[in-house]
């Protein structure tokens, strides 16, 4: 029969075409041809592996007994173990290499045609009366040392004899590279993108660690963003349809998104013909500086967005990633001291008692009211108590509920920090900001504490809670609304005992939002007149602003000329207290000091003169501010 060999040359160590062809009893293929450690080799061949064979080969012979020093086994080769044996006659595989005294196979060739560095005989002729059965890889035989069994399928059992160098990766490692958990030497595990892939992002040099801020990464690919490929494509049609005609980085800073991702929803806008390049920017190379214009294609496409909604801004966040930031950034649980109080007050002149009625209910983030009369710090305490809450929180510019966008933002009621110039960088939907004090008088009323829809626009403004979220809500002059306090504390009920709010869409859905709110309740009206049984157990911390004594008028006083940059006279501040206060029993004010001066200076100034303290000065700011009214007989104040 012909022989059957792997293309290229003999190796060294077998027979030569002449002395194979003496055998007539055996073919060799592929499969047969052994890997030889003879003569001066030091690594073993691999056999070259044939397409199709997977399945284990039959029991190999018993190699006879060796000296120690003779015997040289090899490891196994995966690719012969997988094979399956042919049905005609079984395959033998040859693991080591024996002596030619050892093997007794008819006939033998002639000792001088075999080379001593030759060790390779005829092997014996095939048996031809019963298929072997089945024997597991295991039985094989292993290399000297290695002490362990051979590698399984799954495992890297691809290589026969020693392990390769790490530069030869085998495909089992490859496939174990996504969702193993041990370590990789390959490289870095493979990581799937999900809509809130933010929260699953490698922490990056000089981020602050989980769990001890909220911290926005800046999204990479637009699934990290949580927006939908339509969405982002609205807002830039919608950028470039406001703009005339805008540079692709001008849309990124518009849209408040990484260039990658606005670059990326560009290119496939204009393969959708809906926008063209007009030219590029003059300076720099790449797609951010190319100016973009509408097609007409755009045209109807750009009519439905608009009857939509007409919001023109930056992209929203969603808004389970919007209540992941309010519980990480909430305003309750804080721990505000004593000391720590008195330096957020600044100049603002209180007393004892007060400090130790509004300390204990910042600490525990809950609702406090204030009464007393008007014109004594009650706004003003609330403005430092604001101050003395922990760093600064991030807000969204707006958010996606239900593909409704909502905008939170408010650059009136919210003060961005200044940055440094090494700060980590984060995701620009987001503002950083100090904590909010939002203030609300006379003029609210029942739907402005709901989602404000506007039918121009087609987007909703958020309420003035939502605005306050991780901050502080003063309802200031509580009792003087449009709305009755009954209605108003009906509506404030709910979120004050659960810290859930309900708002409701347009579309008649409710939608449940965190009411993470330090709320502060001020009035100086009679509170037995104003609120209920219900609300005041709510409302746990009640604390009565009282006026100032003579002693406090003369320190708030002082305190005024320092910052009005007028020199103070105890004796012109006890002559207004003789002649204007104790003859008249004028009640103290804590903004009558402030109020006074301030007269006293413009009078100053319309006569030419600087501003000081004088008597003359005194009489005619009192003149003004004091005014008795005869017809219901009272005294302003």
């Amino acid at each position: 029969m012909a022989e059957q060999r792997r293309p290229g040359a003999s190796p060294p160590g077998f027979e030569s075409p002449d002395d194979i062809e003496r055998d007539t009893s055996r073919t060799i293929t592929p499969q047969e041809i052994p890997t030889v450690a003879a003569g001066p080799l030091s690594s073993p061949l691999r056999a070259r592996p044939s397409p199709g064979l997977g399945a284990p080969p039959g029991p190999p012979r018993s190699p006879p007994t060796l000296a120690p020093s003779e015997r040289r086994p090899v490891g196994p080769s995966a690719f012969l173990e997988r094979r399956p044996a042919p049905p005609a006659e079984p395959r033998r595989s040859l693991t080591s290499v024996e002596p030619v005294a050892d093997r007794r196979a008819p006939p033998p060739p002639p000792a001088s045609e075999v080379e001593p560095s030759e060790r390779r005989t005829t092997p014996p002729p095939p048996r031809l009366d019963t298929p072997p059965p089945f024997t597991e890889p295991q039985r094989r035989a292993t290399p000297p040392g290695s002490g362990a069994e051979p590698p399984s399928v799954g495992s890297d059992s691809r290589r026969p004899g020693p392990p390769p160098p790490p530069s030869e990766p085998s495909a089992g490692v490859v496939e174990r590279r996504t969702g193993a958990s041990g370590g990789n030497p390959a490289g870095p595990e493979r990581r799937t993108s999900t809509s809130t892939g933010r929260r699953a992002l490698p922490t990056e040099a000089g981020e602050p660690p989980e769990g001890t801020r909220f911290w926005p990464a800046q999204p990479r690919t637009l699934e990290e963003s949580g927006l939908t490929a339509s969405m982002v494509e609205e807002l830039v049609l919608k950028a470039i349809f406001y703009a005339g005609e805008m540079r692709g980085m001008d849309i990124a800073n518009r849209l408040k998104l990484p260039t990658s991702v606005v670059d990326d929803v560009l290119e496939g806008l204009r393969r959708q013909k809906y926008i063209d390049i007009r030219g590029g920017g003059g300076s720099g190379l790449g797609k951010s500086t190319m100016i973009y214009q509408l097609t007409t294609f755009a045209t109807d496409v750009l009519r439905q967005i608009l009857d939509r909604n007409r919001y023109n801004g930056p992209a929203p966040v969603t808004l389970q990633e919007w209540i992941g930031a309010v519980k990480k950034q909430t305003i309750r649980g804080n721990r505000i001291t004593r000391q720590r109080m008195e330096d957020k007050f600044g100049d603002l002149i209180i007393r004892d008692y007060i400090f130790d009625g509004i300390g204990p209910a910042m600490n525990s983030g809950r609702a406090i009211f204030f009464y007393g009369p008007p014109g004594n710090g009650k706004t003003a305490i609330c403005q430092g108590m604001v101050n003395c809450f922990d760093g600064d929180i991030f807000i969204p510019h707006a958010i996606l509920i239900d593909d409704f966008i909502v905008r939170i933002y408010d650059n009136i009621l919210h003060k961005p920090v200044e940055e440094d110039a090494g700060a980590q960088s984060y995701d620009r939907r987001w503002v950083r900001c100090r904590r909010p004090l939002v203030v609300v008088g006379g003029e609210l009323t029942l739907e402005m504490l709901d989602l404000v829809y506007s039918p121009e626009v087609k987007y909703y403004e958020a309420p003035f809670q939502m605005k306050a979220t991780n901050g502080m809500l003063l309802i200031d002059d509580f009792g003087r609304q449009k709305v009755s306090p009954k209605d108003l504390l009906n509506r404030w009920i709910v979120p004050l005992e659960s810290d859930v709010d309900m708002l409701t869409l347009h579309t008649g859905k409710k939608v449940q939002v965190p009411f993470d709110v330090f709320s502060a309740f001020s009035t100086n009206l009679d509170p037995s007149a104003l609120v209920d049984d219900a609300f005041l157990r709510r409302v746990r911390y009640k604390l009565e602003v009282q006026r100032p004594d003579e002693d406090l008028f003369h320190q708030i006083f002082e305190v005024m000329c320092r910052k009005r940059g007028v020199d103070y006279d105890a004796g012109v501040v006890q002559y207004l207290i003789d002649t204007h206060y104790t003859p008249n029993s004028r009640a103290f004010a804590a903004c009558q000091p402030r109020d006074l001066l301030d007269q006293m200076i413009d009078m100053a100034h319309y006569q030419g003169e600087s501003p000081r303290l004088t008597h003359e000065l005194v009489d005619a700011a009192v003149r003004s501010y004091f005014v008795r009214f005869d017809k219901d007989d009272s005294t302003a104040s």
